[in-house]
């Protein structure tokens, strides 16, 4: 893929339009207003400005802790614009978690909403190196952020950039260990809308984008920023946590085109009153962050009319790398791999496996991160050569397809058999009494591997010994013995990660 030697973000994703006649379309829509690319391009601007006022200098560490909104995307293309490197996090993080990312990155100033700030004093007065700018009302006029804004020079032109150079780093904490920064370059954003934003939604202009997952994690960045930018399309940003209720809302206001979300808000959609009539607007649906249990996908194309389009994509990768297309998507299957990227599964021996037999997960692609930032020795052993260990189990069928079985960690052997979480969690949520399920490895007495169930029940289903055994009793007629669990435990909720993913170590215990 070939890249003019000068290449900003800022400059593709926002200045390309104003250039070529496009700046009068809608960028962005919220409950709170609608802005145009110019609109956009006129606050990257400034903020690049306000950034470099305030001593910030090209290669610097920015970090957004922001909701979605006009303003994460005014910061986080400002600071690309001006040659900084963003680093979006979680906003609703906790003091002791944000005191980490500021120090692990070395961030030189942090953009925060008004409303975290609370958390945020405590991990700023330990890192004082760091400025602050702060969004929200009832600000100080020094870290008034809009107020800033507004005072400071554009910067009309973008840092001279090259594609390679890093313009921002993703957290991410894998199987749940200490998070990691994964660096990314400019390139590697204009490769996935080139690839997945090509190949598999086929976005348009006319596209009207709305993704559950926010902008911080890397499938939430490419939903709502590189994928309907690239081509000028409009992006609906939601500040909330992204309930069935207010989706219904966004959905019946707003009536986008593409909608993505994870697995585990598909199936509370297809468990609620929500029906087809209210997606009649959604073109394409998509589905990542884990994989689609086959009974969910099954339910949402019965109650909602959708055909989900799952995929794997990684925060090392950016985005999806392998995935199901429009017309030809399976249940329990991811499909097969994105134009542009190739993958492998081989054994412990580094060897390829034959079909249907499950391996590990290999990977690579122009979208691959440069590293995690400060872990030399971590990113050797994640990427060899051109390619990037995933840490998930996968086999292949004779298709060619795709079919996820577990993260690395997750997959248990009982007597001497793989077994995967993802096949026992879709028997369990057959049952018309399972909303969510979760399975790990246990061990009895004796320490042998048993399959242990986590399952959280639909609304009108009481607790209840008799409940469980039936439950058990609907698996095994399902399920091999071996791959069955000795128990399930009733819980009001399973543990999940900001972004929708089970947290699964939490149920394994010590």
């Amino acid at each position: 893929m070939n890249l003019p030697e000068r290449f900003n973000i800022a400059d593709y994703f926002l200045d390309r339009h104003v250039r070529e006649g496009r700046g009068g379309r809608v960028a962005v829509e919220t409950e709170f207003g609608s802005w145009s690319y110019a609109d956009l391009a006129q606050r990257s601007a400034r903020a690049g400005g306000l950034f470099l006022g305030m001593g910030i200098e090209p290669g610097d560490r920015i970090l957004i802790a922001l909701p979605d909104s006009q303003e994460f995307l005014s910061a986080f293309l400002g600071a690309a614009r001006m040659g900084a490197v963003a680093v979006p996090i979680n906003p609703t993080l906790k003091a002791a978690e944000l005191e980490f990312h500021l120090g692990d990155c070395r961030a030189r100033l942090a953009v925060v909403h008004r409303a975290t700030m609370g958390e945020f004093e405590a991990a700023l007065a330990r890192h004082r190196e760091a400025k602050l700018l702060v969004v929200g009302e009832g600000v100080a006029r020094e870290h008034d952020f809009e107020g800033r804004l507004g005072e400071a020079d554009r910067i009309e032109a973008c840092c001279p950039t090259r594609g390679e150079d890093a313009a921002f780093i993703l957290y991410t904490s894998g199987s749940g260990g200490t998070p990691k920064g994964a660096v990314h370059r400019h390139q590697d954003m204009w490769v996935t809308s080139e690839t997945f934003g090509r190949e598999v939604l086929e976005i348009a202009p006319s596209d009207r984008n709305f993704s559950a997952s926010k902008l911080f994690f890397a499938y939430g960045l490419g939903n709502s920023l590189t994928f309907p930018f690239a081509v000028g399309a409009t992006t609906i940003l939601c500040p909330e946590r992204p309930r069935p209720e207010k989706i219904a809302g966004i959905l019946a206001r707003f009536r986008p085109t593409l909608f993505f979300a994870v697995p585990t808000l598909y199936a509370a959609l297809s468990a609620g009153e929500m029906q087809a009539r209210h997606f009649a607007s959604v073109r394409r649906a998509v589905s990542a962050g884990e994989t689609l249990p086959a009974e969910v996908f099954g339910r949402c194309r019965e109650r909602l009319g959708l055909e989900v389009l799952d995929g794997i994509g990684s925060t090392e990768m950016l985005h999806m790398f392998i995935s199901s297309r429009a017309g030809e998507a399976r249940p329990g299957s991811c499909g097969r791999t994105v134009r542009g990227y190739e993958a492998r599964v081989e054994n412990e021996e580094g060897r390829e496996v034959p079909a249907r037999e499950i391996g590990n997960l290999l990977v690579s692609g122009e979208s691959a991160f440069l590293g995690y930032w400060g872990k030399p020795v971590l990113t050797a052993q994640t990427k060899t050569g051109k390619w990037v260990r995933t840490g998930d189990k996968f086999f292949v069928d004779e298709e060619g397809c795709y079919h996820y079985c577990g993260r690395v960690d997750d997959m248990m052997k009982v007597s001497g058999m793989w077994v995967s979480p993802g096949e026992v969690e879709n028997a369990l949520l057959a049952h018309p009494a399972v909303e969510e399920a979760a399975v790990v490895a246990a061990r009895d007495g004796l320490g042998f591997t048993h399959p242990a169930a986590y399952v959280v029940l639909r609304a009108g289903y009481g607790r209840g010994t008799e409940l469980s055994e039936e439950i058990l009793r609907f698996v095994k007629s399902r399920l091999a013995a071996f791959k069955c669990p000795r128990s399930v435990e009733l819980l009001d909720e399973l543990p999940k990660t900001a972004t929708g993913k089970i947290q699964r170590f939490k149920l394994r215990g010590p």
